[in-house]
């Protein structure tokens, strides 16, 4: 049923979950944190949930010396916290940043921005001797790739890629350090989903999946030519509870023949609100009360993520967040452009409010930049 099961609309009650109790599932994408303090009963789920996830060197700190992964005595904000998805099909190909997004938490750790960075979008990849590559001007995701490229090992390294990936968009941004950040494997968030019972999440335009066929199965490739063939799974407008593999099929989506009208900005948006209402429903009682299903959840996620705190621990962030709600985190879309088309396309191109809100941002006045450009914000229903 590609569809979805559609879900009557209504008046969401508030939430009663205990803040001890919060999963904040943060990944466009996203990174998994449990936050709040940890209750009788509860430790064994957390450090077996710590120990299942994956904690490496993603910023290079070791080789930069031991003062670069000094803890600080707390974790104080604003924060900037990189994520990004990945979505490895052989071991031996180097991986691709499918998605980028930045997280940007206030001062008080209660509110946020999320925005995301065009996987197209042409930059100027810097210099990294590590992986004996010289830079080049091309498109954002294959900053992660070319990173990745150990010299004299036929593997790459995804940590090493993530390095060179967030030296590209620090260059990017003007943000010049990140505080923590996040690979998620795309196929970890099927597991997530389905250890959930699904996820429930509004559906913005009717959207045909190049990819799936209803019943879940991958559609033929052409004989001839590029593409699929083969009856299309369906996502019809509306609020939808979906499958595991719904809800990534749907989020993979991006041209406009499938009804994604605005291309990749789309498919941002779409990530966006997957991210949010992942986050809603890790919330759920259903999920929280429910031992069983909750321990399933944090295996899934644990075995999903690679985390760098850079000298904090995961939980130590989960903690420091443990007031950051969904309806709290603001989904922004920066607006940009082609360069170059047809077969001279060459990549994406933000328009110059991008800057001004990177600006704002490093300036600590985002909150009134954002007030004053109120169609930065991306609604999520």
């Amino acid at each position: 049923m590609g569809t979805g099961r559609p879900v009557k609309e209504g008046r969401r009650r508030k939430s009663n979950v205990p803040t001890w109790a919060r999963l904040c599932t943060i990944f466009g994408a996203v990174l998994v944190l449990l936050s709040g303090a940890v209750l009788v009963g509860f430790e064994a789920m957390l450090a077996r949930y710590e120990g299942a996830v994956a904690q490496e060197d993603l910023f290079g700190d070791e080789a930069a010396g031991a003062a670069a992964t000094e803890k600080k005595s707390d974790i104080k904000g604003p924060l900037n916290i990189l994520l990004v998805g990945i979505d490895p099909r052989q071991p031996e190909t180097p991986p691709l940043a499918d998605s980028i997004m930045v997280l940007h938490v206030n001062q008080a750790l209660d509110s946020a921005y999320l925005f995301s960075m065009p996987r197209d979008l042409l930059v100027d990849i810097p210099r990294f001797p590590k992986a004996d590559f010289s830079g080049e001007k091309t498109k954002l995701n294959a900053a992660m790739a070319f990173g990745s490229r150990v010299p004299g090992k036929k593997l790459p390294d995804a940590a090493q890629g993530f390095e060179l990936l967030s030296l590209t968009v620090s260059k990017v941004t003007g943000i010049k350090r990140f505080d923590a950040g996040g690979i998620i494997n795309f196929g970890g968030f099927l597991k997530i989903v389905d250890a959930m019972g699904g996820v429930t999440m509004y559906i913005d335009q009717n959207v045909k999946s190049e990819h799936r066929r209803p019943d879940g199965s991958h559609r033929t490739h052409k004989s001839v030519g590029q593409g699929y063939v083969g009856p299309q799974a369906q996502y019809k407008k509306g609020t939808r509870h979906l499958k595991g593999w719904q809800a990534l099929d749907y989020v993979r989506q991006r041209y406009p023949s499938s009804g994604v009208v605005d291309g990749d900005y789309g498919r941002q948006r779409h990530q966006q609100q997957f991210v949010r209402a992942m986050a809603d429903q890790a919330l759920s009682k259903d999920v929280v009360t429910n031992p069983i299903k909750m321990d399933s959840v944090l295996r899934a996620a644990g075995k999903s993520l690679i985390f760098s705190g850079r000298g904090h621990k995961l939980i130590d962030f989960g903690f420091a967040l443990r007031n950051l709600r969904s309806d709290s985190i603001q989904m922004i879309k920066l607006p940009g452009g082609g360069v170059g088309t047809g077969s001279d396309y060459k990549g994406e191109r933000f328009q110059p409010i991008a800057a001004e809100f990177f600006e704002a941002l490093r300036a600590g006045t985002v909150d009134t930049f954002v007030i004053s450009n109120p169609e930065l914000l991306n609604k999520v229903k």
